[in-house]
């Protein structure tokens, strides 16, 4: 029998656990706990509600229900003794078909985890996509968490545990989160278009106006025509793919919203993507259902966000904002091909540019929605969470210089050793930018120019990375690393120059868009969860002109972002699409 909320919320106790059964591997006592909760107005608030149990469990019941589960491809598995629902999962995986090679690696690779660890080796083995996850990539995951810290390990183990629990909830309630998967094979097919030099390799890179990301681009513009039924859909004249879907009220202000297309170097799938393809899904069902908002509504796939090949940053959501600065024209990127080039190349019209501005007056503002890119909401086991501000930044590039010489020959004393120092200040800026909340300082690049494993360092190269909720929090931090900086070329005899290369203001959300967004989380059972923005989004630069606000989702493995690893699930996507339609639906009921 296919479950309904409307059964569980009324059922007795003993009914009740009966129908959740199975949910958490031997652990009835999790749907015990959960049944005072009732009622669910939704199936996520039922499995929210099961995963704040397990939250607030004693340490040792946690640690019960991790060692509950069995083994991957272990001795249950053999016996054939796996409840019901953990054989239909391995055998989604391919694990109860394994090569007798296969099936050896699996098995050191439990003994080495449970001799590390104390409890099994838990991974959701249905996947993302609840399709089963490829061997290869199940044994590779086991060897990379080998490696994480036991307290970090049992909190992934919780984690992959209440995923488990999500598939099988799906599974009795006879779900699919169709929207969500929707969105996650968008996703993958686009994932498919990389830059040369990392496509062999398999890695996903879409740097501004490259082959790949002008295939990108027309795949966008495609998927919006042809499978979404936007109205109106062009390429504009830096790139940008951008899609009007006509509202009832041609002369009511428009909805803005969208994201970029365009990745950091070996980067992941969903950083800026998601953030395209959810409010497409919206149009999407919009057009299915015949349905018109009583506006128009405006998505845009930013050209470019991430300033991978090229030093400027924003130029998609520069130009709306009329900020696309004409001197970027000039530069030029590893190969030597200048903005101005590549941009003639790829057929734009450069005359264009200034005539992308939009007028605020003309949109009531930008919504976005995106990737945490952080691990707070994975940590809190929370699908969704609203945005606050957008930290403000700056970055700089630097050069400390002192003098190179004989690394056997120079006393310690007589050095003037540029990577020292360097070192010196990456300590400082450690502690500086922990000494605050809501701070963060990152020396990300690191170089000795030309370095001889027998030389003394003659020059360092590095970068700086300040971020803040606020641009005097973020100022006083600059203003402390410059100072220090001084002193320590001063205290060693060497010089240096700074430069900077960014600066961003904090962006804070604008209150009644955020109230709309908080709204509609809860509209889908879902406790609301304010937070800042560590990483910059195009929302910063529409922010100077319109009222913004974002929507976070989470990501898996710790919220990894610029990186292979960057993962979510069609059911956290779900919600998120879900809650995009709320909102669009308050904005129309709010149209007069």
């Amino acid at each position: 029998m296919t479950l309904t909320l409307d059964f569980l919320n009324a059922a007795p106790r003993e009914a009740f656990l009966q129908a959740l059964a199975g949910t958490y591997e031997h652990s009835p006592w999790i749907a015990e706990r959960a049944f005072a909760a009732r009622p669910f107005v939704t199936l996520a608030a039922l499995k929210r509600a099961l995963v704040e149990v397990v939250r607030e469990a004693a340490p040792g019941e946690q640690l019960a229900l991790i060692r509950a589960h069995p083994e991957l491809a272990g001795k249950a598995m053999v016996a054939k003794t796996l409840t019901a629902e953990s054989t239909h999962e391995q055998g989604k995986a391919g694990l109860t078909d394994c090569t007798p090679e296969e099936f050896a690696k699996i098995q050191q690779l439990n003994a080495d985890y449970n001799a590390r660890f104390g409890f099994p080796f838990i991974l959701a083995v249905r996947g993302p996509r609840g399709l089963g996850l490829p061997k290869a990539e199940i044994i590779a995951t086991f060897e990379r968490r080998l490696h994480n810290h036991p307290d970090f390990e049992r909190a992934e183990a919780l984690r992959n545990i209440h995923r488990i629990a999500e598939i099988r909830l799906n599974d009795k309630f006879g779900h699919t989160p169709e929207l969500g998967n929707l969105v996650w094979d968008w996703a993958e097919r686009l994932a498919t278009n990389s830059d040369p030099g990392y496509a062999e390799r398999g890695e996903l890179t879409v740097t501004y106006l490259t082959d790949a990301h002008r295939a990108c681009a027309q795949r966008l513009a495609h998927w919006m025509r042809a499978d979404c039924g936007f109205d109106e859909v062009e390429i504009d004249a830096v790139g940008n793919v951008v899609g009007i879907y006509h509202g009832s009220d041609r002369s009511a202000k428009r909805l803005l919203t969208g994201s970029h297309y365009d990745t950091v170097r070996n980067g992941g799938k969903y950083d800026g993507r998601l953030g395209i393809f959810v409010p497409m899904a919206c149009v999407r069902e919009l057009h299915r259902a015949g349905k018109r908002l009583p506006f128009d509504f405006e998505v845009v796939g930013f050209a470019e966000e991430e300033g991978q090949r090229y030093k400027a940053v924003f130029l998609g959501s520069g130009a709306l904002t009329g900020h696309f600065d004409t001197g970027w024209l000039e530069q030029k990127d590893a190969d030597g091909i200048s903005m101005r080039e590549a941009m003639q190349h790829a057929g734009l019209c450069i005359d264009d540019i200034a005539k992308l501005q939009r007028d605020p007056a003309k949109y009531q503002g930008f919504v976005e929605v995106h990737i945490e890119q952080g691990p707070v909401l994975n940590e809190l086991d929370l699908p969704l969470g609203v945005v606050t501000s957008i930290n403000g930044n700056a970055r700089f590039v630097g050069e400390i210089v002192g003098m190179a010489s004989h690394a056997g020959t120079t006393p310690m004393d007589r050095r003037r050793d540029a990577a020292t120092a360097t070192a010196e200040l990456a300590l400082y800026l450690e502690q500086r930018g922990g000494s605050v909340p809501d701070l963060v300082a990152t020396m990300g690049m690191l170089e000795v120019p030309n370095g001889s494993i027998n030389v003394v360092p003659g020059r360092c190269k590095f970068s700086l990375d300040i971020r803040a909720t606020t641009n005097a929090v973020r100022d006083a931090c600059i203003a402390d690393v410059r100072a220090k900086l001084a002193r320590i070329c001063e205290r060693r005899g060497l010089s240096f120059k700074l430069e900077e290369a960014v600066r961003a203001a904090a962006a804070p959300s604008d209150a009644q868009w955020m109230q709309r967004w908080e709204a509609a989380v809860q509209a889908q059972g879902l406790p609301v969860f304010r937070m800042p923005s560590g990483a910059g989004h195009d929302a910063m630069k529409l922010h100077e002109v319109m009222p913004q606000a974002m929507l976070f989702q989470r990501g898996l493995n710790a919220g990894i972002s610029h990186n292979p690893l960057e993962a979510i699930t069609n059911d956290d996507t779900e919600l998120c699409v879900r809650a995009f339609q709320h909102l669009l639906d308050q904005l129309a009921t709010e149209h007069p």
